[in-house]
C-alpha cells in the first residue's frame, strides 16, 4: 500500500525515548528516517536494556523504538562530518532533536541556522520542561518528570505515597505530541512555504495527559485528589463503583454506572451506606468494601454473565499471558515480526492505525549503527 508519509525525509537526531518514538510513529507512516548518530557509540538507548534483553548487540528496548529507520554516524565537533550533515539537511523535510538547549546553537544546528539552509524544513525540538525558565537544564528523564507533575499522587490508595506508571508515561506520549505536531506543521508548511517549528517538553505533556483530572482540580477550590483507602480503588476522582475487586478465582473490573441498580442485580445490600447520589463518594470506602466482600463469594465468570446480561459495564482483569491469549487481541493483528540478521526474528507491536482496512506492518528491524553511511553519502552526494 502507499502510506500518506512516502517521499517524507526525516532526519532524527535524538536519542532514548520520546523523539525516537515519533520517529517510529511517522516511520510507519511511510517516512524515510535516518538516525543521526554518534561514531562508535551510537543512540545511548543501544546500551540501555529491560532485564539486559540484548539483540544483535543492541538493547531490545533500542529494537523497539527504532524499526524501520536507518543509522548514519557524524561527529558533530568535526568540521567535515557537519559540512556533510548540512547539505543532508538542505534536502530534508523534517528534522528533530532532544538535546539541552544551547546545544544546537554551539554547532551552528539551531532553527534560525537552519531556516538559512533549509528554508523550508519542519524542525521539531523536544526538551525536559521547556527552553527557558529555571529548568531549562534539568535533565528530562521519564520518572523525574512523574515525579514533578502530580502524576505519582493519582495511583494506588491514599497510604501508598507516591505511585509511578510501570512504563514511560511521559515519553511515549511526548513522541505522540511530536509527531501529531510534526504533521500539523507540514499540512502549515504546505500551505505558506515557509519553515515551522515544533516544540514539545516531557512535562508538558504528561500535565496534558492529566488533563482531565487537572481540570478538576482547578475548578473545585484546589482540593488535592483525594485516593480512596480501600483496595481496588481506581480513581481519584471518582465514586463507587468505579474500581477493580476480587472475585473467588480473579479480578473484574468495574466502570461507571448506576450504584443502586448494580448492587441490585449482584445482591449487595448498601441501604446503610447509599442514601442519596452523593453518598457514592462521601461514602466511597466503605462501599468499595461492601461491594468487595459480594464479589468475593463468586468466580469471575459469575458475574461478568450476570452483569453484561444487564448492560453494566464491566472487564475481567488479565495479565500478559492471559490478555495475548485472547481472541480479540489476536484478532487485532497488533504483533509483527522484525527480521535480523542470520534468519533471526523478534515480535513486537505493529502501529494501531488502520488506513483503507490495512494495518501498518513493517519487517525492517531498527539499524545496526552507521550502516547506512556510506549509502546516504554517495545518494546525496554528501562527500
Amino acid at each position: 500500500m502507499n502510506r500518506p508519509l512516502e517521499g517524507l525525509l526525516i532526519l532524527e537526531f535524538c536519542q532514548f525515548l520520546a523523539g525516537p518514538s515519533a520517529g517510529l510513529k511517522l516511520a510507519d507512516l511511510g517516512a524515510r528516517v535516518i538516525k543521526i548518530e554518534r561514531p562508535k557509540t551510537g543512540d545511548a538507548c543501544r546500551s540501555l536494556s529491560i532485564k539486559n534483553l540484548f539483540v544483535d548487540e543492541d538493547s531490545l528496548l533500542f529494537h523497539t523504538i527504532n524499526r524501520n529507520k536507518e543509522s548514519y554516524t557524524a561527529d558533530l565537533k568535526n568540521p567535515e562530518d557537519l559540512e556533510r550533515l548540512k547539505k543532508l539537511i538542505s534536502k530534508a523535510d523534517v528534522m528533530t532533536h532532544n538535546f539541552r538547549p544551547g546545544v544546537m546553537e554551539k554547532i551552528g544546528l539551531d532553527y534560525q541556522n537552519v531556516q538559512n539552509i533549509n528554508p523550508k524544513i519542519v524542525y521539531g525540538v523536544v526538551t525536559g520542561y521547556g527552553t527557558e525558565g529555571p529548568w531549562k537544564n534539568k535533565p528530562g528523564q521519564d520518572l523525574l518528570v512523574q515525579s514533578v507533575s502530580g502524576l505519582t499522587f493519582l495511583s494506588g490508595v491514599d497510604v501508598d505515597g507516591p505511585v509511578p506508571f510501570g512504563l514511560s508515561v511521559s515519553d511515549i506520549m511526548c513522541g505522540n505530541h511530536l509527531a501529531q505536531g510534526i504533521m500539523a506543521a507540514l499540512i502549515k508548511r504546505a500551505k505558506t512555504n515557509k519553515s515551522v517549528l515544533v516544540e514539545v517538553s516531557l512535562l508538558e505533556s504528561i500535565l496534558d495527559v492529566q488533563f482531565e483530572v487537572l481540570t478538576t482540580y482547578l475548578n473545585d477550590g484546589g482540593k488535592l485528589p483525594d485516593r480512596s483507602g480501600a483496595k481496588g480503588s481506581a480513581h481519584a476522582y471518582l465514586s463507587a463503583p468505579y474500581g477493580m475487586y476480587e472475585t473467588s478465582d480473579g479480578y473484574i473490573a468495574m466502570a461507571m454506572g448506576n450504584l443502586p441498580n448494580i448492587c441490585a442485580i449482584i445482591n449487595c445490600d448498601i441501604t446503610d451506606l447509599y442514601v442519596e447520589a452523593g453518598s457514592a463518594f462521601e461514602n466511597r470506602d466503605k462501599l468499595i468494601v461492601r461491594l468487595a466482600e459480594t464479589f468475593k463469594k463468586e468466580n469471575t465468570k459469575h458475574w461478568l454473565d450476570l452483569l453484561e446480561s444487564h448492560g453494566i459495564w464491566c472487564a475481567e482483569v488479565l495479565n500478559y499471558q492471559t490478555a495475548t491469549a485472547m481472541n480479540t487481541y489476536k484478532s487485532l493483528q497488533i504483533e509483527q515480526e522484525l527480521d535480523l540478521a542470520d534468519g533471526k526474528k523478534i515480535k513486537t507491536t505493529v502501529s494501531p492505525i488502520r488506513l483503507d482496512n490495512q494495518k501498518l506492518f513493517a519487517s525492517k528491524a531498527a539499524p545496526k549503527l552507521g550502516f547506512g553511511t556510506a549509502e546516504i553519502n554517495k545518494e546525496f552526494e554528501l562527500n
